[in-house]
């Protein structure tokens, strides 16, 4: 073969090249092509030439294009086709949606679909007193909660100071929280002050599989895993509690569900608890009614409506984390957004203002005349859910309560519309009326699917209408410090009580013990901030000593 020839079919290539860039419908004839390495390579200039594609006007027809060599078939195969681009536009896409979806738990893109109740496992010490997804994942989530631990001063400060004194010895406590890197530095604190501890998840979507791992891993017997279904939740719960040889003689719930099943199935073991930690409102309005009823035998403290808890976790970190959800599920842009928030306590105060500052018009509906007026006051429009639920884009509900968004709405809501929950309690969206058989359900991505009508109109709810920000995203460490040191200094005066401080009846945590630990640890580690440690309700005196029983002269609220 002469150099003319083989000069000429490079310069063919090169041509064939220019057109498949600019051209795509070039680009989808030459990927059809094949190409052979022991083609005949004694064609001629004028054999190649009138082999040129019709669908070139500059070039006569040809029937494929033939390589005189190996590089020059890498350097064509390097411009995708059509159809290659857009195989790697829905790869891209998908990565994407798998990377952002529910919180990113490393465990989410296991193609292990078998139920963890099926699994044998046991951690390296040989104990297998736990039920997580994957144990073998200690490892990431030692790293999460390593990460949580530099940002939660005020727990690590209580550890380090208590551990030597071991305030919860003898304390055999059942949890039932959500499970997250931020609880379980609470869970090794409290381990670190003596107590014995045994955990369960309080939500079946908000639950970080690796940081469960983890604490298993450590010997802390955990029964959760994301995506529990309902008798996952009720088994795991009742796993948690009966343990041969071993009775809880503390309990520290979020949401009441805990309490509720020991109440029920283990009433021995609630007459002679200690005392409960309620975080929820959910929970709190649950312990109410039982001591209304007479049937609350134990004493009880009401984390919820501590100062701490309702001015930071409550507002603070729902103003940021509802942000964090809605985008992570949506993608929506809030800006011009017609938005209503069912409720204007401390949580719906948070989601507004966040909302308004992203440009939504957003409008509340309350019924507690306080809470009414401060909305007003904020610059919002106070109205009847009925007679604005054809025009919401979003609705979100942060009451606490049950079926505050009904189906005779969710019917009247316009085609588009997201719903979602931002309170404890999955009751507060009629969700158990949607699953009828004239409406169709459609999972778009982990937590949001379509409910679908059947006049084609398509609603979008998140998380099953479950809390969102913990079961869609994340929420900020710092605030979830203060609530977590709450919790552990109520569990720690319940516990060293003397005999008739607490009645049976439901106690608020004394706001000193709260300020001078859950705020003032905080705020030494925050140099920026201007507030004198000598102010009497955190003063230096106070954050240098254990905090005793602070309040024997206690009413219950």
């Amino acid at each position: 073969m002469t150099d003319a020839v083989v000069d000429g079919k490079l310069e063919a290539v090169k041509q064939a090249t220019k057109y498949v860039k600019e051209t795509e419908n070039v680009a989808e004839k030459y990927s059809a092509m094949t190409v052979s390495k022991n083609s005949d390579m004694n064609m001629n200039v004028g054999e190649l030439q009138s082999a040129a594609f019709t669908a070139v006007p500059t070039l006569k027809p040809i029937k494929k294009i033939q390589f005189a060599n190996a590089e020059d078939k890498q350097e064509f195969q390097k411009y995708p086709t059509k159809a290659g681009r857009r195989s790697l536009s829905r790869s891209i896409s998908q990565s994407s949606t798998d990377s952002y979806s529910s919180a990113a738990s490393y465990s989410d893109s296991s193609d292990d679909e078998t139920s963890p109740r099926d699994k044998a496992q046991a951690n390296s010490k040989g104990s297998s007193d736990f039920c997580v997804k994957n144990v073998k994942q200690a490892e990431f989530g030692r790293r999460e909660i390593e990460i949580a631990e530099q940002d939660m001063s005020a727990l690590i400060s209580l550890r380090k100071r208590a551990q030597a004194e071991k305030p919860l010895a003898g304390a055999k406590i059942v949890g039932c929280t959500h499970i997250t890197a931020q609880t379980a530095v609470l869970i090794e604190t409290l381990v670190a002050l003596g107590a014995q501890c045994r955990w369960t998840a309080c939500n079946i979507y908000s639950t970080q599989n690796e940081v469960a791992a983890a604490l298993a891993e450590t010997g802390v017997p955990v029964f959760a895993w994301k995506g529990e279904s309902e008798d996952d939740f009720w088994w795991c719960i009742d796993r948690c509690v009966n343990k041969e040889g071993w009775q809880a003689n503390m309990i520290l719930d979020d949401g009441g569900d805990l309490t509720h099943w020991v109440y029920k199935k283990y009433p021995s073991v609630f007459k002679k608890a200690q005392g409960i930690v309620e975080e929820s409102v959910t929970g709190v309005h649950r312990l109410y009614q039982l001591s209304k009823a007479g049937k609350l035998c134990v004493p009880a403290m009401n984390v919820n409506d501590s100062v701490t808890k309702q001015k930071f976790d409550n507002l603070y970190c729902c103003r940021e984390s509802i942000l964090d959800g809605l985008k992570r599920t949506t993608d929506v842009m809030f800006g011009g957004k017609q938005v209503v928030v069912c409720g204007y306590g401390e949580v719906g105060k948070g989601c507004c203002s966040a909302l308004k500052a992203m440009g939504a018009i957003v409008c509340i509906t309350e019924i507690d005349p306080i809470c009414a007026l401060q909305g007003c006051m904020d610059g919002f429009r106070v109205v009847k859910l009925n007679e604005v639920i054809r025009q919401m884009d979003i609705v979100i509900t942060c009451t606490g309560n049950k079926n505050v968004v009904t189906r005779d709405q969710l019917d009247r809501i316009k085609n588009g519309c997201i719903v979602c929950n931002m309170g404890h309690s999955n009751t507060e969206i009629d969700v158990a009326s949607l699953r009828s058989p004239e409406l169709t359900w459609e999972r778009v991505r982990s937590q949001v699917d379509h409910v679908i009508w059947p006049d084609g109109k398509r609603v979008i709810l998140l998380a099953e209408g479950r809390l969102l920000n913990l079961s869609c995203s994340t929420v900020p460490t710092f605030v979830l410090s203060i609530t977590a040191t709450t919790q552990a200094l109520a569990l720690i005066e319940l516990f060293n009580a003397p005999e008739g401080r607490y009645k049976q009846d439901v106690y608020l945590l004394p706001k000193k013990m709260g300020t001078t630990w859950g705020i003032g640890c905080h705020l030494r580690s925050r140099p920026l901030i201007c507030v004198p440690l000598h102010n009497p309700s955190v003063s230096s005196i106070q954050m240098s000593t254990w905090p005793a029983c602070t309040c024997p002269t206690l009413t219950p609220t």
